[in-house]
């Protein structure tokens, strides 16, 4: 039971990873051969978690992009704290059916963020819609894609251990 629950994580992500269910996104390592014609808007969405004091928004709220098309978006990220925070970012689209067809080529959610007090970064996610979308009937309708990324901490900055008192034996 306890090696199955183990591999139940893994098996999941990598589920979700190929399939696409519930709007998890796909990673690619190149664009696609060819942009199509018909055009979609993605819209941006962010989210911090309680107690994640930074600051994080889209540079812009949507874009339209043809399908296959190459597509860069920053997000300015601040942390407001007066200590250093890393975070890391999940994500999904929405519908979460179209998971399978939306491809990161390259995005800040891939790693850890690890940000000094008060520092404001410019993030970066290059995506695109695989053109293969248009062969799924049920996409036929489909005109805006969510793509939502909600940051969370990840640990807390490594504090040092304040050393024992040395204690003199010769005492006891």
């Amino acid at each position: 039971m306890v090696g199955a629950a183990y591999a139940a994580v893994p098996f999941y992500n990598w589920f979700c990873r190929t399939t696409g269910f519930g709007g998890t996104t796909q990673v690619s390592e190149k664009a696609p051969d060819h942009v199509l014609g018909r055009a979609i808007t993605i819209r941006f969405d962010s989210n911090v978690t309680p107690g994640l004091p930074w600051k994080f928004q889209p540079e812009q709220n949507e874009i339209k992009v043809r399908i296959g098309e190459v597509a860069t978006v920053n997000y300015k990220v601040v942390n407001e704290a007066a200590r250093e925070i890393v975070g890391q970012a999940s994500y999904n689209v929405s519908p979460p059916t179209v998971g399978a067809y939306f491809s990161k080529i390259n995005c800040f959610c891939f790693t850890e963020q690890r940000m000094k007090p008060g520092e404001t970064r410019e993030m970066t996610v290059v995506f695109y819609v695989d053109p293969a979308i248009v062969k799924d009937r049920d996409q036929d309708d489909l005109n805006t894609i969510t793509l939502s990324y909600t940051f969370y901490r990840t640990r807390d900055q490594e504090r040092p251990v304040a050393e024992a008192p040395a204690t003199n034996s010769s005492k006891l």
